[in-house]
């Protein structure tokens, strides 16, 4: 099993990663919390899948269980969801010495993340990551967020879990396509770590290769964004890194309309901002290329029509990172050396459409 250990002044707790975590829930658990009402928040995908064995492992383990289950998707995401679930907690008779587990993906782990950070203003919280997305990024960090209307994590707080599971066994009932987004945010957290992790997904040639290093490739991201959001947990300054890709991805993700996921949409932002950057001198010749060549490699998209739409100019004034006008772009310097380069908006459009 490997272990990385998240602290802050004041709180720590571990992610561990193992394929034998499925088995473990009920004393994993045990583990961190005493013997409470637990919510297992899920989605209808992985409801069938594995929220009754989950539920039996924390009942024998000595839990009372109330399962709440969303519709997949980026539409449960949503304060009136979130507010209907805080209704069934209550209704339950939850009290602040109770806890919620997110069993599921990114959705799922970003709205079991707001409704236990608003019920009684605070009860226990833990993630087990199914998807790669969250095996590898969103689970780890604390960000938790709902969408409102078209504006993606407009509404959300920092609130870190008690513990994390990671087990790569989940992803064997993924679709290809909800793996591979994944590897999406891999590729992003190797460029930005360091050669030697870049290396490591150059070697990553097919999907398969995907499942075969799953585990390792767990143990590498999230190695990296504990380190980062350890120094900076509030995302006021190098914590801003992991955005590499995401201010343009966000803007082609909303354009899409639910036709990209998320990693499909970062996979193409990061293309898009270092061939600028790399364009204008600020990124090396080449980095382009040996990014877009590890995310072929795995079916990901690399271009988008919606790139340059004045729709898309507008995302970007909404975007949350705009900061009273000005946009913290990531660029790489090189691999492993990320910097922030300040773009105005309004030279947003003139950035991007130059060749």
């Amino acid at each position: 099993m490997s272990v990385v250990h998240v602290a802050f002044n004041d709180k720590s707790y571990d992610v561990k990663i193992d394929n034998n975590l499925h088995t473990q829930i009920g004393s994993e658990v045990a583990s961190v919390w005493t013997p409470r009402k637990i919510a297992i928040l899920t989605d209808s995908n992985v409801s069938p899948l594995y929220l009754a064995d989950t539920q039996v492992q924390l009942e024998n383990a000595g839990f009372e269980v109330l399962p709440l289950v969303v519709p997949a998707g980026e539409q449960s995401k949503s304060l009136v969801v979130a507010g209907d679930l805080i209704g069934q907690l209550a209704a339950h008779g939850f009290t602040r010495g109770d806890g919620l587990i997110a069993l599921g993906g990114g959705v799922v782990g970003d709205l079991g993340g707001v409704v236990a950070s608003l019920y009684m203003r605070g009860i226990a919280f833990i993630q087990i990551a199914t998807s790669l997305t969250a095996q590898v990024d969103s689970s780890v960090g604390g960000k938790t967020a709902v969408n409102l209307g078209q504006t993606k994590n407009i509404a959300g707080s920092f609130y870190q879990p008690d513990l994390v599971l990671v087990d790569s066994t989940y992803l064997d009932t993924l679709s290809k396509r909800d793996l591979v987004e994944g590897y999406g945010e891999v590729v992003k957290t190797s460029a930005l770590d360091s050669l030697d992790f870049f290396a490591y997904t150059g070697q990553i040639k097919s999907v398969s290769d995907i499942y075969q290093h799953a585990q390792e490739l767990s143990q590498r991201s999230i190695a990296y964004k504990a380190k980062i959001v350890m120094a900076d947990e509030k995302e006021s300054g190098q914590r801003q890194f992991l955005n590499f890709g995401h201010t343009l991805g966000h803007a082609i993700e909303l354009l899409a309309h639910g036709g990209l996921r998320h990693g499909e949409a970062v996979a193409i932002g990061m293309i898009a901002i270092t061939e600028k950057f790399e364009r204008d001198g600020v990124s090396p010749k080449g980095l382009t290329e040996a990014i877009r060549t590890r995310l072929v490699a795995v079916g990901l998209p690399t271009t988008s029509e919606f790139i340059g739409q004045p729709e898309f100019f507008n995302h970007l004034i909404n975007d949350k990172k705009n900061h009273g006008g000005t946009l913290n772009l990531v660029a790489l310097s090189a691999v492993g050396k990320p910097i922030i380069f300040k773009k105005n908006v309004t030279d947003m459009p003139a950035f991007i459409e130059q060749n």
